[in-house]
């Protein structure tokens, strides 16, 4: 069964004028219940993330600040959010989320977060919309429960994910492979351990050359036994941040790469979705739900 974590508090924890770029993951359950893709025994609700877990990857200090509302000035400002204790709330319920996923995947073959990927959230710092990492927590998660030995990340969001290769830039167990932008957010760049840094402009038939060269080499390299999605639908042509040139096909091709290799390798993946901030909302309520459905067939 596919399953998929969504609550409420996803779509809405923020003043009027950031909450189109959270329309998303209001529409995303919507349109799939109404395209009879999934139904509501589907979807599950996390609950607040054990701060055990969020302390495998993010300092104390850090973690510390966050949670009692006591961020600098600055610090608040990098996250591009307004803080509260609402928007923590959401992050500890995405982290968990994603931590739910993976048991889900492990037993299913794979399963989705309607929100998360907030890779921009490094150790000790909040970036670009992200204050706690979901997929670096799950990760450690799964490696401190035995539940994996060996992790690939791909991320295919069109800005690099800084803070997840921070989070493990000295952890063997965990590659991090990151397709992005050269000249995109975020402009101090992380090292993964793979980073493929792409010009302004690049169209399907490259991308998807890029995406189908480095896979199959990856999971030879790698031998994952767990495997991380994150699957930003930025990389349209459509996007008003993204500087690539995807059509939605092709971007529907690129998350089939994905699934079949690990279907293949019957390898379990949690899919988290990224960014995506095209002019029109159906746009990028599509695009994602042209995930859930590239796996529901693959995998359902």
């Amino acid at each position: 069964m596919l399953k998929i974590a969504y609550d409420t508090i996803y779509a809405h924890p923020l003043p009027e004028g950031h909450r189109f770029p959270m329309l998303k993951y209001e529409l995303i359950p919507l349109q799939l219940k109404h395209e009879g893709v999934i139904t509501d025994e589907n979807l599950f609700t996390p609950e607040i993330c054990n701060e055990q877990w969020v302390l495998l990857s993010h300092d104390a200090a850090y973690w510390t600040k966050l949670k009692n509302l006591n961020l600098s000035y600055q610090e608040e400002k990098r996250t591009g959010f307004p803080l509260s204790a609402q928007l923590v709330e959401r992050e500890l319920r995405i982290a968990q989320g994603t931590i739910n996923c993976c048991h889900y995947a492990i037993k299913y073959g794979v399963a989705f977060n309607v929100a998360g990927g907030t890779h921009h959230a490094g150790s000790n710092w909040g970036e670009g919309f992200c204050l706690l990492n979901d997929q670096a927590i799950a990760a450690n998660y799964l490696l401190a429960n035995n539940l994996a030995s060996s992790i690939l990340i791909i991320d295919l969001d069109v800005h690099q994910g800084n803070g997840t290769a921070q989070i493990f830039e000295n952890n063997p167990k965990v590659f991090t492979f990151s397709v992005h932008g050269e000249k995109n957010f975020p402009f101090r760049k992380e090292k993964s351990d793979l980073d493929i840094s792409l010009p302004d402009g690049v169209r399907d038939d490259e991308y998807l050359s890029i995406i189908n060269q480095h896979l199959p080499l990856l999971f030879q390299k790698v031998k994952p036994d767990f495997v991380f999605f994150l699957s930003g639908v930025d990389v349209l042509e459509t996007d008003k941040l993204g500087k690539l040139a995807l059509s939605l096909k092709a971007c529907q091709q690129r998350d089939q790469l994905v699934f079949q290799q690990c279907y293949q390798r019957k390898i379990p993946v949690q899919v988290s979705m990224g960014g995506g901030y095209s002019a029109d909302i159906k746009v990028i309520v599509d695009a994602h739900c042209n995930t859930f459905k590239t796996a529901n067939q693959i995998y359902f």
